[in-house]
């Protein structure tokens, strides 16, 4: 599913993922449009800070995803651990504290919130001679094996 750039229609999409689908893990992809050859694993979402306007003019109120939220929600997905255990032949994956303040980590934290941390975000480079669709489609294809393994070591 394509979330908009607009923080407030990217929430309610969100909320609508884990109150219908009710999904074990939710993993997002975001662009970052300055990685050329490199997949960010991003390890939690933070609640404030977002000030920047989105696609219509708009930032959330008081610059945060959750009023009463907590200031950061880590992902019960262990990046760290994955990011050591996990490599792509042809790009580097590194590891991230800190997903930025606009829609990416916006949709992250609200997803952690709603999920209870049953999320992933991973940002990617754009598309390129030497990053193709097919390419992208299998690493993340592999970093996300990784993480369902780490779920059903959680379930056991």
């Amino acid at each position: 599913m394509q979330l908009p750039a607009v923080y407030q229609k990217a929430k309610e999409q969100v909320f609508t993922i884990w109150k219908t689908l009710q999904p074990l893990l939710t993993v997002h992809v975001g662009l970052a449009s300055s990685a050329k050859a490199i997949i960010i694993l991003e390890q939690c979402g933070k609640n404030k800070g977002y000030h920047e306007m989105d696609a219509c003019g708009f930032h959330p109120e008081g610059g945060c995803c959750m009023l009463d939220g907590p200031e950061k929600i880590e992902s019960t997905i262990n990046m760290k651990t994955l990011w050591k255990n996990v490599s792509v032949e042809g790009i580097d994956v590194i590891f991230s504290r800190d997903a930025g303040r606009y829609i990416c980590d916006y949709i992250y934290y609200t997803s952690l919130y709603y999920g209870n941390g049953r999320a992933a975000f991973i940002h990617v480079p754009p598309l390129s001679k030497s990053v193709t669709a097919e390419f992208l489609g299998r690493a993340l294809q592999t970093i996300i094996l990784e993480m369902l393994k780490q779920c059903g070591e959680e379930r056991e």
